[in-house]
């Protein structure tokens, strides 16, 4: 047996031992394209579309025998670190859902309110274990004067059970109790504190999480919602959005709710937790499989049609998606393979028109963009950091040619007239030389044309490059520390991302790259690509 022989099977063993270990050396080049449709776009997002969430949980909060979630609760967090303070404001700003399960048992302790403020307490013998919480007046004020010093905007969930009889088998009946609710509302406005949107319930659509209501009900309590919205906010400036439901897709229940809620709704919410359980054995799979991660797009699909065939003008929203429930998995959910998901899913849901998407959780459980206890960034946080500043609000409809393996979105640059290309490498062994190509035409009116014959084709052309290659493009190349996928430190460019020792968020500096050269894609690594003299019309 000759050497190399010998070495292509040690190569073989070592990527079927150690499968979540990038190859050292890429065994393979292989070539491919981009395609990028760029005469219209096929979906727009909010400017501030990175959003993250704040939870309810406890330190008592445990899952499969961990307990993930110490002090980060909206109720306990430390608002003065600084590392925290700077992470938020980095995003410039960054939106923010307060909510989660526990939502839906808070009391809000407003002036009129006689009851003492009791925290939250362990009883596994009644609804989401614990029995009901409270948000006192004094905490909402330092969390606002938090909010506003570091630029974040609001979205906060409402406690949506309130007054209903909870049946044995989880239906939920009667109206909404919003009294308590109203009054909230109202000193929030007395204390001039300012929240872009109020979001009604939490998981208690469809067949609901430890409780449901039906969708005539909830269109009812969300035009009560509006009409408190209104009333309180009649000579406030900015009107917040009304929100709803905060929940789990299903399509017979999403449908009825938008046409009974008509124009009161301003967003729809939904929750995505498509990776399973986070004690599933086999998330690295499900996140490297290119197949299990374009089925969400099914779901983003049919909401967006019912949106499309209903009355009103109300758009999607990600409420809260944290990939894999009951806090995620440690060293998977806050590890460098879960921004291939992660990515992943923003750039699938700008395709789909999704306008914001909420992370579950900006710090909590084990797929916090921060970490629990120190607030130092994980690396979703700099994938979405990243994301925050090159993509802008037109996604444009990309497609790629070659290995099945890598994931391609293309949005108009969020700091130029060009665009930005997100690649991303699935592959462990095959370093991936990519081109990319511009087709002009309008995406929606190729599938017009497949009927025709074959030799008449679509105007195609190669990027205009200058030919003395003067022009280049900025590259953000991240990998993972000694391309290990489950490590806690992202590198850019070969460089780790760490915060300073004063808690400032590190720079994120691109390399410069020749135009004429093709995109290199190495395994298991994740390519922003801004290509500034790169216009297109839906970027114009």
């Amino acid at each position: 047996m000759g050497c190399r022989q010998i070495s292509v099977i040690v190569l073989f063993l070592w990527v079927i031992l150690f499968p979540d270990i990038t190859a050292v050396v890429s065994a393979v080049e292989e070539k491919g394209t981009v395609f990028v449709y760029g005469r219209a776009a096929v979906g727009t997002i909010d400017d501030d579309f990175i959003c993250a969430t704040l939870d309810w949980w406890p330190p008592e909060k445990c899952d499969y025998g961990t307990c993930a979630w110490d002090h980060a609760s909206i109720l306990n967090l430390d608002l003065n670190n600084t590392i925290f303070q700077n992470a938020i404001r980095a995003f410039a700003p960054l939106k923010i859902r307060i909510g989660g399960t526990l939502q839906d048992l808070v009391r809000y302790e407003t002036p009129d309110q006689k009851q003492p403020c009791l925290p939250f307490t362990k009883n596994s013998s009644i609804l989401f274990g614990y029995t009901q919480g409270c948000l006192s007046m004094r905490r909402w004020n330092e969390l606002n004067a938090f909010f506003q010093k570091t630029g974040a905007k609001i979205i906060f969930g409402l406690n949506a059970l309130s007054g209903r009889n909870i049946k044995p088998n989880g239906e939920a009946v009667g109206a909404w109790d919003y009294t308590n609710a109203e009054s909230f509302i109202r000193f929030t406005v007395e204390s001039n504190h300012t929240i872009d949107g109020w979001e009604l319930g939490n998981e208690l659509c469809g067949t609901g999480v430890g409780a449901r209501v039906a969708a005539n009900q909830y269109a009812i309590d969300t035009i009560a919602l509006r009409n408190i919205v209104n009333r309180v906010y009649q000579n406030v400036s900015p009107m917040p959005l009304v929100i709803g439901p905060g929940g789990f897709f299903d399509a017979a229940w999403f449908t009825e709710y938008l046409n009974k809620a008509g124009s009161s709704l301003n967003a729809t919410t939904r929750h995505i937790y498509n990776l399973g359980p986070g004690v599933d054995q086999h998330l690295v799979e499900k996140i490297l499989n290119p197949s299990y991660l374009e089925q969400e797009a099914t779901t983003f699909r049919s909401l967006k049609n019912i949106i499309r065939n209903s009355a009103t003008k109300v758009v999607a929203w990600v409420g809260e998606s944290g990939g894999a429930y009951n806090s995620g998995r440690n060293l998977v959910s806050n590890a460098f393979v879960y921004s291939f998901w992660y990515l992943d899913q923003l750039g699938m849901a700008a395709k789909y028109d999704v306008k914001t998407y909420c992370r579950q959780s900006l710090i909590g459980g084990n797929y916090g963009l921060l970490n629990t206890t120190n607030f130092t960034p994980n690396p979703d946080y700099y994938s979405a950091l990243i994301w925050r500043r090159l993509m802008g609000r037109n996604a444009l409809f990309t497609s790629f040619s070659g290995t099945k393996k890598i994931r391609s979105y293309t949005h108009c640059a969020r700091q130029s007239k060009g665009i930005t290309v997100l690649l991303m490498n699935l592959d462990n062994t095959r370093t991936v030389l990519a081109k990319v190509e511009i087709n002009n035409t309008n995406i929606f009116s190729l599938r017009h044309t497949e009927n025709k014959k074959s030799s008449q084709k679509l105007a195609t052309s190669q990027i205009p490059w200058d030919s003395n290659g003067e022009v280049q493009r900025e590259e953000y190349h991240l990998t993972a520390k000694d391309g290990y996928l489950h490590s806690q430190t992202m590198l850019l460019n070969g460089n780790a991302l760490q915060v300073s020792s004063t808690g400032e968020i590190p720079p994120l500096e691109p390399m410069h790259v020749n135009s004429t050269e093709p995109i290199t894609i190495a395994p298991y690594s994740i390519v922003f690509v801004h290509m500034p003299s790169v216009v297109v019309p839906a970027c114009s």
